[in-house]
């Protein structure tokens, strides 16, 4: 027996009208008629599993199911959920995404767009995450995406043994739909350290700013995981647990103190 989806709540950290979010809008729509929507009114890139806890949130309402948020996407999701649907009839998934730029690697502790996942999940509710890479310096065409998406949600959902402290974060590839090779399920894979970096400027006022650069190095794409499927233009679908605790190391410190 499938499981039974009756209502959805859709979000990002790409903002209300990002173009990602309304191929999720769709993609929830063809599972059910209970589609909700609630993102932040501007990008949160990078915002990660913050919450506002020292400034108010505000919200506009745009229709019924549609909501911006003045806030972080683990914002949207506890306005969504504690606010706009209510305790007594929450989502039966959580879709966050389509992501502008790829949620690989290291990325998973930045990435406001898996941040909104790991929040529905800690409340016990299925979540995915959806990004498409981009070229360096261009615009996402969410080619892969338009492609596979849909059916592969339909799959995710079907599943009945899905862990209740873990989502499934997805990555398609920088290529057409026909490019696509397939799909992998990974392991998060790890770069080369210096992906961030600070670039220092000066404005008219002749007063410092600072950008914080991103360049990807490359390297370190191992086999299995996250970074060599997106290489080899495969869709990366990444199993990610809540529970941080590194085992192995807990028994070392054991013996030691």
């Amino acid at each position: 027996m499938s499981r039974v989806i009756n209502r959805i709540l859709v979000t990002n950290d790409d903002g209300i009208d990002a173009p990602g979010i309304k191929l999720l809008e769709n993609i929830a729509l063809s599972l059910c008629s209970d589609v909700w929507v609630v993102a932040p009114s501007s990008e949160r890139s990078g915002a990660g599993h913050s919450i506002s806890l020292t400034n108010p949130i505000r919200s506009k309402k745009l229709s019924e199911k549609k909501f911006e948020v003045e806030g972080t996407p683990t914002d949207c999701v506890l306005m969504g959920l504690w606010q706009f649907m209510g305790e007594d009839q929450l989502p039966d998934l959580v879709l966050s995404g389509i992501n502008s730029g790829a949620n690989l690697a290291e990325d998973v502790s930045y990435s406001g767009t898996i941040a909104a996942a790991m929040e529905a999940t800690l409340m016990g509710i299925p979540a995915i995450s959806l990004s498409q890479v981009r070229p360096p310096r261009g615009k996402t065409d969410f080619l892969s995406a338009k492609e596979h998406a849909q059916k592969l949600v339909h799959k995710l959902v079907k599943l009945e043994d899905w862990p209740k402290d873990s989502l499934i974060n997805i990555n398609f590839p920088d290529c057409s739909g026909e490019e696509t090779a397939g799909i992998e399920v990974t392991s998060q894979g790890h770069r080369p350290p210096g992906s961030f970096t600070i670039e220092p400027r000066v404005d008219a006022r002749n007063q410092p700013y600072y950008w914080v650069r991103i360049n990807h190095i490359q390297g370190n794409e191992l086999p299995g995981t996250d970074l060599s499927a997106i290489a080899l233009n495969k869709i990366s679908v990444t199993t990610i647990k809540m529970n941080f605790t590194d085992e192995k190391w807990n028994d070392s410190l054991k013996n030691v103190l």
